[in-house]
């Protein structure tokens, strides 16, 4: 091995270090190590750049904007409607989102299941009396294992075969190669969960108080022939809503207060409740609630999907100061709706219509996209908050659900390859509008495309000038030729490195070295290119090591101390048990 493997060798150690530091964003350090290897000629302009115009991490974007429909589409919302219900046993309450989020990681990246789930268990966890930290690592680890029973669960597979394709020239896996690993590992590795977790999880509970944050009054309005009429007050959920209280029904020019849970509802009724904005978000979200219009006022529930929520405060010199919501036609001076007031950090009382505005009140708005960029400098607002806050179409659930569908089919049957299935899913989302053209470009995930990206040149510079062969070969004397234990030291070292820094570079880093040890042991590449996807997925110790981790890591109210203390000894589980299920299923 020459300078440029040694250099190359190097510049891997540096960029693992400057990553695992946690200092430097990932896909900063990444491309940072494209440009060292580009500009000192050890790699060409076209190998630098091979990464971008991979299969792979296309096929990674275009899931990434089918994954946005099934959420925008409110496609998860229906799952969550069906299935959570009311457990009695916090095990039952981990079943109940284990199983679920389990089989929709397989198909879905599981960052929007994630991110969709976190408010839904949040506010679930306080209808049934459990804290969200028993909840939130469940979560989390349903939606890791997940990501392992097709190749489309998880960006990291759908990387390592684009790069097992690059390097080999070989046509790649099919998109359930690695099902029959990943599924009896996800199914022992959920049943494991269900029965260690109840124990071993912090029981803490969820600390906030209703009104910590900022407390609106908040009109919305029932649908006329929308799902939620004539179903009482409880039955439609709205006695369960976290932090938000109903505080009365206008109907028909007369006020039902003090609401009891036996209300029918009616089309048209107006709903004035009390609640922060995170609440007032979640309230937006329930299929049948649309904005409280004034008789003046056009109907707002058409094009829902191109509105988003805005905080924006009044300020001194705003021509609206002294009059009333209604008389202001705020709607017609800013393509704008008010949803709510707040004044001092509490909730204005009275109909939200008669609200005599004053400088320093914060108003919940509707609004268009370019209401931001419209008004952020306008002498009638100190402060435009976007809260990208949208709330779904919930008539394109079902179909968003079928796009998904079908789009596996095509690929599995081998109709299409994994590429085009993805990107004519992804194309008919937005065409059908289960999701928008900004909500496809906000759902591609940019750090991560670039750390993948240029994750391929360092791999490529290893392979190139024999840093890989080099490393391969150290294993090889560690397992003393021995494949199954071969084997297991590159789950280890893939797990180990994915717990320091992210999973795509991890398993893209080693991927040459793999194909390096297995030829040079005259083996089989396939079991050892599985163990790499199944190892990079399976990140249970740190909230570092993946991304779904620290996602729950707030919400559940963690510790570090709490990760490790339960994902240790499974990260050391399931590698066993990965490492038993490859072995039988591939004759290791």
């Amino acid at each position: 091995m020459d300078w440029h493997g040694w250099f190359s060798l190097g510049l891997a150690g540096a960029a693992l270090l400057l990553m695992s530091s946690g200092r430097f964003a990932p896909h900063l350090v990444m491309m940072a190590a494209l440009v060292v290897l580009s500009a000192s000629g050890i790699i060409g302009p076209e190998q630098a750049l091979a990464g971008f115009s991979n299969p792979g991490l296309i096929t990674v974007v275009a899931l990434f904007v089918v994954a946005s429909g099934v959420h925008h589409s409110g496609g998860v919302d229906l799952l969550v409607h069906y299935i959570l219900g009311s457990p009695k046993t916090v095990r039952g309450a981990q079943a109940r989102i284990a199983l679920p989020v389990t089989l929709l990681s397989g198909f879905l990246n599981n960052t929007p299941v994630v991110a969709t789930m976190i408010p839904a268990v949040h506010a679930w966890s306080r209808k049934i009396g459990i804290a969200p930290s028993k909840l939130m690592i469940p979560l989390s680890y349903a939606a890791i294992f997940g990501g392992t029973l097709t190749l489309i669960g998880t960006s990291t597979n759908l990387v390592v075969n684009g790069q097992y394709q690059q390097l080999t020239g070989e046509e790649g896996f099919s998109i359930f190669a690695i099902t029959q690993v990943g599924l009896p590992v996800a199914i022992i590795g959920v049943a494991v969960m269900l029965l260690v977790l109840p124990r071993m999880l912090p029981d803490r509970k969820d600390q906030q108080k209703f009104g910590s944050v900022k407390e609106f009054t908040l009109e919305v309005a029932v649908a006329f022939e929308g799902p939620l009429v004539g179903k009482s007050v409880g039955e439609a959920g709205l006695r369960e809503l976290d932090r938000l209280y109903l505080v009365e029904i206008e109907r028909d020019g007369s006020v039902v207060t003090a609401v009891p849970s036996e209300e029918r509802l009616r089309g048209g009724d107006r709903l004035v409740f009390a609640g922060d904005t995170q609440a007032i978000s979640d309230l937006l979200r329930i299929n049948g609630i649309v904005p409280s219009v004034h008789d003046d006022e056009p109907s707002l529930s058409k094009d829902r999907a191109e509105r988003r929520l805005v905080e924006a405060v009044l300020s001194p010199q705003s021509d609206v100061l002294g009059q009333t919501i209604r008389d202001a036609r705020f709607r017609d001076r800013y393509g704008a709706v008010v949803l709510a007031v707040a004044r001092g950090g509490e909730r204005v009382p009275g109909n939200l219509g008669n609200i005599r505005l004053k400088p320093g009140d914060v108003l919940l708005l509707e609004a268009r996209p370019a209401f931001v960029s419209r008004q952020r400098y306008n002498k009638d607002f100190l402060l435009i908050n976007d809260l990208e806050t949208e709330a779904p179409r919930h008539d394109r659930a079902w179909l968003s659900w079928g796009i998904l569908l079908v789009l596996v089919g095509l690929a599995a049957c081998g109709i299409m390859t994994m590429l085009n299935a993805a990107l004519v899913g992804a194309f008919v989302m937005i065409l059908s509008g289960c999701c928008t053209v900004g909500q496809a470009q906000k759902a591609v995930d940019v750090p991560v495309i670039l750390t993948i990206a240029a994750s391929f040149a360092m791999g490529g510079a290893l392979e190139q000038t024999g840093a890989a062969s080099y490393l391969a070969g150290a294993v090889f004397s560690l397992s003393d030729g021995h494949t199954l234990l071969a084997l297991l030291l590159v789950y280890l070292v893939v797990s180990v490195l994915t717990e320091v820094i992210t999973n795509n570079a991890a398993a893209v880093l080693i991927v040459p070295v793999v194909l390096s040890l297995t030829s040079a042991m005259g083996v089989d590449s396939e079991p050892f290119i599985i163990a790499v996807m199944m190892a990079a997925s399976a990140s249970f110790a740190t909230p570092l090591g993946y991304q779904t981790n620290m996602m729950v890591f707030g919400p559940g109210g963690y510790r570090f101390s709490d990760f490790i203390r339960v994902g240790l000894p499974m990260n050391v589980f399931i590698g066993l048990v990965t490492v038993g299920v490859i072995s039988v299923v591939y004759g290791v």
